[in-house]
């Protein structure tokens, strides 16, 4: 099933720009069980996955669409992931509230780009989501700048986790994931060499948000969303930047499960952020960089 876009722009009062779908259909989960449940408990969940459907539900009652997706680490974690296909086409299904982004494992190389190639002309994807941590790449490496060349063609954003993650956090070496490789300076790199490739830095870059600022000030086709952290946590750089000089290109996003768009919500009023700054935020960003805005 093919993917076409039916979000009205008017009917929902935000865009979360940062949804993860755990599940597939048939049972397969996007981490292996040891990092999901640390992952659980690192955020201190304990609720089942939401399936496709489940997550749209949940989203139409809060009239919130989200950008949904997968993390395709195959080979670093050695565990094939919850099906894009799938995903795709629960997305379809409830296409008034989701946006499926893609995912593909840098470390296939050219099969890769052949992957993110039909991820957008057969299943309709709106973009891509990579995890370096997770997928154990360096998004400076010159080893990937076809990949990116290809999805820059394409024409479709990237969200590239930056910083701190709740996966492995609290197992042995963590798991085996290196934190360095979510550094956002690696993004930089990737920003001057693919000038029209829209890359969003997700989260807060903690311990390197001063860098992601640079960052998203420096290149006009790098944003940042706000996801997983509460508000209450955002560092005064970051509060001040979203508020003023870079409310632009600043996009709301829960991370959920990890983090709910209640939580989220609720937590933002006590930033007292200027009315115009926070409705470009939850909404306006996110409807230029998905192209919503043109429906």
């Amino acid at each position: 099933m093919t993917y076409r876009i039916a979000v009205d722009a008017a009917s929902v009062r935000a865009v979360d720009t940062h949804v993860h779908i755990q599940i597939d259909d048939r049972g397969r989960t996007a981490l292996p069980p040891a990092f999901l449940e640390a992952m659980d408990r690192y955020f201190g969940q304990s609720e089942p996955a939401l399936t496709v459907d489940e997550t749209a539900e949940y989203f139409r009652e809060r009239r919130v669409a989200a950008v949904v997706f997968t993390v395709d680490a195959r080979t670093h974690l050695r565990h094939e992931p919850n099906s894009i296909d799938d995903l795709v086409a629960g997305a379809a299904r409830n296409a008034d509230v989701l946006v499926p982004f893609g995912s593909v494992d840098p470390l296939q190389g050219e099969p890769a780009i052949d992957e993110a190639r039909r991820q957008v002309h057969d299943l309709g994807v709106r973009g891509f989501k990579f995890h370096p941590t997770v997928q154990g790449f360096d998004p400076s490496d010159p080893a990937h700048i076809a990949l990116f060349a290809a999805i820059e063609q394409l024409g479709v954003p990237i969200v590239v986790h930056t910083g701190q993650t709740g996966v492995g956090a609290g197992l042995p070496g963590g798991g085996g994931l290196r934190l360095a490789l979510s550094n956002p300076v690696l993004l930089d790199d990737v920003a001057a060499r693919h000038p029209d490739l829209q890359i969003v830095m997700a989260h807060p870059s903690v311990p390197w948000q001063d860098e992601a600022l640079s960052i998203a000030t420096h290149k006009s086709n790098v944003w940042i969303d706000l996801s997983g952290w509460s508000p209450k946590y955002f560092s005064p750089a970051l509060v001040r930047a979203a508020r003023t000089y870079l409310s632009h290109k600043m996009l709301y996003g829960s991370d959920f499960p990890a983090l709910t768009p209640d939580r989220w919500f609720a937590d933002v009023e006590a930033l007292e952020f200027p009315e115009s700054a926070l409705e470009r935020i939850l909404k306006g960003n996110a409807l230029r960089l998905l192209g919503l805005e043109e429906r």
